[in-house]
């Protein structure tokens, strides 16, 4: 275990608000040593990863995301976190000393040097162009509008800049931690059924896919420049059973449809042999301040979830 390592970007759709009611639900086998195996196929910022490293000891985990610029991201802060945390603090320094009224163009042109290097970027093979990009993206993450991911069709991180007051673009402190983290990790760039192979009956998996929208305004799944609509729910829960099969401890978490609409049983059917358990948290994904507040989430697991209250 660490010493408190937590995500070092701002994640749309992260799960801070939900660890209370995940923490009730994780199997019994995390606490009793036998489960030796993390596997999170949705990483995204990171919230629930970070949270059961710091609580529980595994002899491997893996996380994976078909985010190109995430897997840089997380690449980068295990293999080169010194050389990163330079150049985040010379970006912090430039940016500070840039008057406020030129900012925001400091802030576009290095979401402009970010995206026109995309096309001719190796997201395959990790070298050293890959610790400047790490680098710009999380100075972007920082600076941006609402601390927002978002791509569009083509791949280019589009979200404008946020106007904060000297935002804190560098925590060293919490970085290294990450890093420590990771040494045991191994990180995958695809598609969330690459992770099958991994997971066996000593395998806990928390599967966190972009949620289902709740109504046509509410929808964001912008994560990745691929669209993660009812199709991909679908396939998903075909995952679910066939990680069930193999004998692994799974939890996943969605929107529940039945909030806005009682008769919708989308995920009541899609995995009704499963536990469905009904919980609210909060959400502050809206632009629109009075529309941030509780909504009902459902928490599905594989095994009998009896809700541990606090002492």
């Amino acid at each position: 275990m660490t010493n408190n390592a937590k995500p070092f970007l701002k994640w749309a759709g992260g799960k801070k608000q939900l660890l209370e009611e995940l923490d009730k639900r994780f199997p019994a086998e995390l606490e009793s040593g036998e489960i030796t195996r993390y596997i999170e196929p949705f990483v995204g910022g990171g919230a629930v990863f970070f949270h059961v490293m710091n609580k529980f000891d595994f002899e491997d985990s893996h996380i994976c995301d078909v985010n190109e610029e995430l897997i840089v991201a997380y690449s980068v802060v295990k293999n080169d976190v010194e050389k990163l945390i330079e150049m985040l603090d010379s970006l912090q320094s430039l940016y500070y000393d840039t008057p406020d009224q030129e900012k925001e163009i400091f802030y576009y042109e290095i979401r402009d040097e970010l995206n026109k290097g995309r096309n001719s970027f190796n997201y395959k093979k990790y070298n050293q162009k890959w610790i400047k990009r790490a680098a710009q993206l999380v100075f972007l993450n920082r600076t941006c509008y609402n601390g927002l991911f978002r791509v569009n069709s083509k791949g280019f991180f589009n979200v404008p800049f946020g106007r904060y007051k000297n935002p804190r673009i560098l925590d060293a402190k919490n970085l290294r931690n990450v890093s420590d983290v990771l040494q045991n990790t191994q990180i995958h760039l695809g598609d969330f059924t690459i992770c099958e192979s991994l997971a066996d009956e000593n395998s806990f998996v928390y599967l966190d896919p972009p949620y289902r929208p709740l109504s046509r305004t509410s929808s964001f799944t912008s994560y990745s420049k691929d669209s993660f609509d009812d199709g991909e729910q679908f396939r998903l829960a075909d995952f679910y059973r066939k990680i069930d099969a193999k004998g692994a401890r799974l939890m996943l978490s969605n929107s529940d449809p039945k909030y806005e609409n009682p008769e919708d049983d989308f995920f009541d059917e899609m995995y009704s042999r499963f536990n469905i358990d009904r919980v609210l948290a909060r959400r502050n994904i809206n632009s629109k301040g009075h529309k941030r507040g509780p909504v009902r989430e459902i928490i599905v697991t594989n095994y009998q979830s009896v809700p541990k209250n606090p002492e």
